[in-house]
Formats: C-alpha cells, structure tokens, sequence
C-alpha cells in the first residue's frame, strides 16, 4: 500500500498551459509526469506504477510465446550501423562524440546490436528451433520536433523482440505468433475493440510492414478499413481516389484517424547477411538466416491510455493498468481501519493507495477521480455508522456500502 501523505508529489487544480492533449496534460496535473525537456520526461511514483503495469502486461505475453528477455547496449558502435548502411540514412540517429575521437550510436532500434550478437550463438539449424529474444528498454530518436508529448518523444520506454529463423516459412508461422501474441497485450490494455492489423510500406525490408493503429481523436495517422474483410490499410500503400483491398479486392472502405501503437516486420536476410550470420543445415551446408522484429511502445501507450479513456473528471485506467485497483479515501480518525482494508485488499492480489493527508473531502475525492483509480473507498464516521465503507467505480455515479 501507498499512503499518499508520504508521497512529495501533489496534483495542481487544473491542466497546466502548453499541453497540446488532454491525456497528457491530465498526467501532468495529476502529477504522474514531469517534462525534463521537449520529448524527455520523468515519471513520479504512481507515473512509474502505470509504466510497469504496461510493461509487465507485455513481458507475459512475450514469455508465454517462449522469447527470451534480455538486456543489449543504449549505445551502438559506429562501425556496424555503417555496415548497414544506416549512419547516415537513419535521420532521427543520435550520434554521440566519444573518447580518441571516436563517435557512438545512441539506439533507437537494436538489428546493429542484436545481430552480431547472435552470431556467436548460432551455428547450426537446431539453434534456431526457437530463437527469439526481447527486451524493455529506454530507446532514443532525434526528432526535430518531438510532439504529442508522450505519443512520440525523443526518449521513450519501447519493447523491441528480434526472431531469427531457417526460412522464410518458418517467420512467417512465428510472425503470426507474435501477431496473436500483440492481440493478448491490446485486449488486457482494453484496446482491442479500436484497434487494428493495419498494412503498411513495408519500406526496404519487404513488400509490406504491419502496425497496430489504435483509433484516438487526436491521432497523427490515417487508415482505411475494409468494408467488406475488415482489413486495414495505411494511406501510404493505397491510391485515395480508388481504393482497393490488398486483402479481398473489395473497393469501399471507412477512414479512421489514428495513432501507431506497435508495428511488426519480416526482415528477411538484411542484416544477417551484412554481419555474415548463417547456419548449417543437417547436411553440413551454410544458408541464410531471416530475421523478423517487433516493436511495442511501452511510453506511447500510457499516453495513448490516458487520452483514450480520459473524462471530463480526469484519467481514467484500465484495471490492469491502473497505479493501483483502489484509492481508500480517510475522513476522520479510521487511518488503521483503512490499512486493515489494504491489507485484505493486497492478500487477494490488488493494489491500494490510502489517501490520509490532511485536506477536505472535496480535494481528495476530485484527486481519487483525476487519479483514475478504478475502485474508490471512502471510511468515514457516516460509514461506519452503517458498518462498513463506500465503494464506487470511478466510470459510476453511485457508490454501495460494503460491511467490514
């Protein structure tokens, strides 16, 4: 349990100015984040409790398909994104002066670590049986104008799995693994319903990429969905003046706005053909390694939840997102009954933060629906003279006694 009278961090009255969406600015005000500078952010206690809930969401569902997390290097060597030819073609690279004049790559994708990597451990065809890694880290890009504040940012916490495999038959039975996989993750961050598969350029890698695309007002993209099969597809892969579905060839479909939650691709051999990774195959033959990733903003998604489900009352969380599943609110002297609550509450697996500072009624239960809490309890003498405490449901209007 938390109590929130030991918490220095205190929400403000109103969204503060500058705020270019109102999911952010009610992080802002409700004191989940601080900005260090345009695209950089700090996220305070209950700000860090939501980012680990996203997080953690994610690591199960990469787990349970048999990835392996681990951990690879903030910064890159020059000379291997130089064998990718991306040093000087990826133009959101931060690019880091080091000692005796030597330059760095500070990652915002990790093929040039990830790569090379692997091939010291591979070698023949059964370690490729079930060869995927992923891990979460703090990922950079140096955009020259970082906007929509946690939507896309220069610094941000991003989920970046990397599967490497025999043939291009073999990706494609883990790529739609992975796809289901994504799908598990949308429908615990309560998004499955407006989100979609969307079809994408595929840029140098293959014929097609694929996003996720979640429907948000304020979203940066477009899609067109598929009246007849439903499928997706970004504005860069059809001619607006005569669509067609790459799916089932039907013609009439409804635009979306939106904004890209994830995106997956096939690699194929890019970048283990420049590092020179192979295998043999059972006959002591050398072939050709394929490669898919996929990418989850961890970051992006808590500000896409935020201005997602947002009220006119404040934020408002999914349950398997929320900093905790019930904000106990005191009025009067039942601070040990209120720990009592908590106590029982954590047994049965939920979180409680315990709202004991000393301040009105008013500012505690306008902070309980900014917060965004899903469960709200108040214990007061009202309600222990009905022998219990109030429980609400923030999306409610009217809260039911519970006997103690």
């Amino acid at each position: 349990m938390i109590l929130l009278s030991t918490l220095p961090f205190k929400t403000q009255k109103s969204i503060p100015s500058g705020s270019d969406n109102r999911g952010t600015g009610l992080l802002l005000q409700a004191g989940y984040i601080r900005m260090t500078l345009a695209g950089a952010y700090n996220y305070t206690t209950l700000g860090l409790r939501t980012l680990r809930n996203i997080e953690q969401i994610v690591r199960e569902e990469m787990n349970a398909i048999g990835s392996s997390e681990v951990l690879l290097t903030a910064l890159g060597a020059k000379e291997n994104w130089e064998k990718t030819d991306r040093w000087n073609s990826v133009d959101i690279l931060f690019k880091l002066p080091g000692a005796e004049w030597k330059e760095y790559a500070l990652n915002p994708t990790h093929e040039e670590v990830v790569t090379p990597l692997m091939g010291e451990f591979i070698q023949s065809y059964k370690d490729l049986e079930n060869c995927s890694m992923y891990q979460i880290q703090t990922k950079f890009r140096n955009e020259k104008r970082a906007k929509s504040w946690l939507m896309r940012g220069r610094e941000f916490l991003m989920k970046d799995m990397y599967s490497f495999h025999r043939t291009q038959e073999e990706l494609d039975t883990y790529f739609e693994v992975v796809h289901a996989a994504y799908d598990r993750v949308f429908e615990r961050l309560g998004l499955a319903d407006s989100t979609h598969y969307t079809f994408a350029s595929g840029g140098d890698f293959s014929k097609y990429s694929y996003e996720f695309q979640t429907e948000i007002a304020i979203g940066e993209d477009e899609i067109f969905v598929c009246e007849s099969c439903g499928q997706a597809h970004n504005k860069e892969i059809i001619d607006e003046n005569s669509f067609v579905c790459v799916e089932c060839a039907h013609t009439i479909c409804d635009r979306r706005i939106v904004s890209e939650s994830a995106n997956i691709f096939k690699l194929g051999s890019r970048f283990s053909d420049v590092f020179g990774l192979k295998y043999q195959d059972a006959d002591g033959q050398s072939k050709n390694i394929v490669m898919g990733c996929y990418g989850i903003g961890i970051s992006r998604l808590m500000g896409l939840i935020a201005e997602k489900f947002a009220d006119d009352k404040g934020l408002v969380w999914p349950i398997e997102v929320s900093p905790a599943s019930h904000i106990i609110i005191v009025i009067g002297d039942h601070l040990d009954q209120a720990k009592s609550i908590a106590k029982l509450l954590e047994s049965s697996g939920h979180a409680a933060l315990i709202d004991d500072r000393k301040t009105g009624f008013g500012q505690k239960a306008g902070d309980a629906d900014l917060f965004g809490i899903p469960n709200r309890i108040i214990l007061s003498d009202k309600t222990i003279e009905k022998w219990g405490y109030e429980l609400k449901k923030r999306t409610e209007s009217e809260g039911i006694i519970i006997a103690i």
